[in-house]
């Protein structure tokens, strides 16, 4: 008899239409508020609409989070009483998204609402195993405890090439922004114990910090998983993807090497031209 546990995940996952479909994936697609309007993120509102809208306005399009009664009547679309069900969501500490989840599966059977601590395709690698597991005939209490083990050691950061959402998202100071312009500071962003913080600086242009970014991030190859790694970003020009799968195939002999762009809920705070490898350590994130 085949596994009936459903794997779902929201839309910050930031997965491709091809590793939905091949993995069975059902997605969430949350709220996105454009002139007052929610949107369904990757259904109705795309990622170039967000980008499209800033240049034509000067302002940004906003993320919000769907209540409790929107999130009972998703579940209740994904799967009927009695199947078992994994959901991923991004980190608590970034929405209210989690919370809402859980308050609506709360009387619903073998159910586990997992709080990823992470976004984009950080949730994504974890959704990923989750789907393996279930073709390994696991249960869905079996899943989630080995997610939740997983948890700690999914490596997420991002480099951004403009402040300039992050400050109109209220997400970085007005001075943090100028003088990250004026100096042609990229940041790079990790997210750790469920949150971002900037971890470093680099100067230069865009190809240059991308190349020693990737550096920096798998300095350590003993301590990373080769299974897959993620190239998630916001990037028009396809060569910036091109020149970090070439980085990354030379440092570590990943098996899978996945690209994606991510989707309105990340790209409405990083702005275009952002850019992340995300992949799975064999230890905790210290």
């Amino acid at each position: 008899m085949a596994n009936t546990v459903v794997i779902s995940c929201d839309s910050t996952a930031d997965l491709s239409p091809e590793l939905i479909e091949k993995y069975h994936i059902q997605i969430f697609h949350l709220p996105i508020v454009k002139d007052g309007q929610a949107l369904r993120d990757g259904l109705e509102i795309t990622t170039s609409d967000v980008f499209e809208y800033k240049r034509q306005t000067g302002n940004l399009i906003k993320t919000s989070a769907p209540n409790i009664a929107e999130c009972e009547e998703y579940f209740n679309t994904v799967c009927d009483a009695g199947d078992g069900l994994i959901h991923f969501d991004i980190s608590s500490e970034m929405s209210s998204t989690y919370a809402n989840a859980r308050a609506a599966a709360a009387d619903r059977p073998d159910t586990y609402i997992i709080d990823s601590r992470n976004l984009s395709t950080g949730i994504g690698l974890l959704v990923l195993r989750a789907c393996e597991l279930r073709d390994e005939g696991k249960s869905a209490g079996e899943i989630a405890q080995e997610i939740y083990a997983l948890i700690p050691r999914v490596d997420t950061s991002f480099v951004l090439d403009t402040l300039e959402y992050m400050h109109k998202g209220g997400r970085c100071s007005s001075v943090a922004a100028l003088g990250a312009n004026l100096l042609k500071l990229k940041p790079c962003i990790e997210v750790k114990n469920g949150k971002m913080d900037v971890v470093k600086k680099y100067r230069g242009k865009l190809a240059d910090v991308l190349t020693a970014y990737v550096a920096d991030r798998l300095h350590h190859p003993e301590d990373i998983d080769t299974s897959r790694i993620f190239i998630t970003h916001t990037c028009q020009d396809s060569s910036y993807f091109e020149l970090v799968r070439q980085e990354v195939l030379q440092k570590l002999p990943f098996k899978e090497v996945l690209n994606t762009t991510a989707g309105c809920s990340v790209s409405v705070h990083c702005g275009p031209n952002t850019l992340g490898i995300l992949f799975i350590r064999k230890s905790p994130l210290q």
